[in-house]
């Protein structure tokens, strides 16, 4: 009975830390590591319909970056990522990243998944095509993201789908959030109303 309990608690402990609620970037800023010359702004990303986004174009506005999947847990977040950018379009600008790194729950072409975005949750923030988020074929945009020498101090590589990155209006990654915390939460819309 003992081996089973402390076996119960062992598996508690992994899935708390795997789904860990909120990173942020320290205050004091002597403590970030020597950061790279890649910044935020210098990234271009294909959209889901395959045009070219200039990151530069979102200068001055806050960004939340999520890894989303059509057939996960969480799918029902995309009502509320829709809710946040109306809400708070004129400061924020929130950018979808379909993934199929979590137990193939993205499986869909680009044109699939912006037809279900579209018809099931209204979607109109913008979405880019598929891409990795971890492993050896990790997106450059995902890779600064989640490298501590590149962004400054996170080091937070999504550990499921709706994983979250915002980064503030100079182009700074300052939080990170697991999947658990939702798009309307109160950590997230307090750090939007500062």
């Amino acid at each position: 009975m003992k081996v089973f309990t402390s076996l119960k608690l062992i598996a508690i402990l992994l899935l708390t830390s795997c789904f860990s609620s909120t990173n942020s970037r320290p205050v004091n800023t002597t403590e970030m590591s020597s950061v790279s010359n890649e910044t935020f702004y210098q990234f271009k990303v294909k959209s889901i319909t395959g045009e070219e986004i200039d990151f530069s174009k979102y200068k001055g506005k806050k960004v939340l970056i999520v890894n989303v999947a059509s057939k996960c847990g969480f799918t029902g977040q995309y009502a509320d990522l829709q809710k946040l950018s109306d809400q708070f379009k004129d400061k924020l600008v929130v950018l979808g990243f379909p993934c199929d790194n979590f137990g193939n729950q993205e499986p869909g072409t680009e044109n699939e998944i912006s037809t279900f975005c579209k018809k099931n949750y209204g979607v109109t923030f913008q979405m880019f095509s598929k891409v990795d988020v971890k492993g050896s074929n990790q997106h450059p945009l995902y890779k600064w993201l989640s490298t501590k020498n590149m962004n400054g101090w996170n080091e937070e590589v999504p550990s499921w789908n709706f994983c979250k990155y915002l980064v503030n209006e100079k182009g700074d990654l300052i939080k990170f959030y697991s999947s658990s915390v939702k798009p309307l939460s109160e950590e997230i819309v307090n750090e939007l109303n500062k």
